[in-house]
């Protein structure tokens, strides 16, 4: 159950993030990271506290992205750090993913 409840929130994620149009590049890779994740807790690659680490992970570049883009402008300061935000966690997904634990 709480699996599925994992999912659901990744997959609703996914669809807010990509509602918005002023930083399409930081969309599709928060999307791609999402779907990543996904993939792996249905494969078993992830274990529920990594899901739960990477999920926090992503609440905080959303919570930056909103932050920059309150004042209706982001500036190049401010994509660089979500880029940074992001290259961060995707590195965490895949060292994640292949440290050899598994949910099962």
């Amino acid at each position: 159950m709480k699996k599925l409840i994992i999912l659901g929130a990744f997959i609703l994620t996914a669809g807010l993030v990509s509602a918005q149009t002023q930083t399409k590049k930081v969309n599709q890779r928060q999307k791609n990271q999402t779907e990543r994740i996904t993939k792996g807790v249905k494969s078993g690659e992830l274990t529920k506290k990594e899901t739960k680490n990477l999920a926090r992970q992503q609440r905080d570049i959303r919570r930056t992205k909103r932050a920059a883009k309150s004042d209706g402008k982001v500036t190049k300061k401010e994509r660089a750090v979500i880029h940074s935000k992001q290259n961060a966690a995707s590195r965490n997904i895949k060292r994640k993913k292949n440290n050899d634990r598994s949910r099962n």
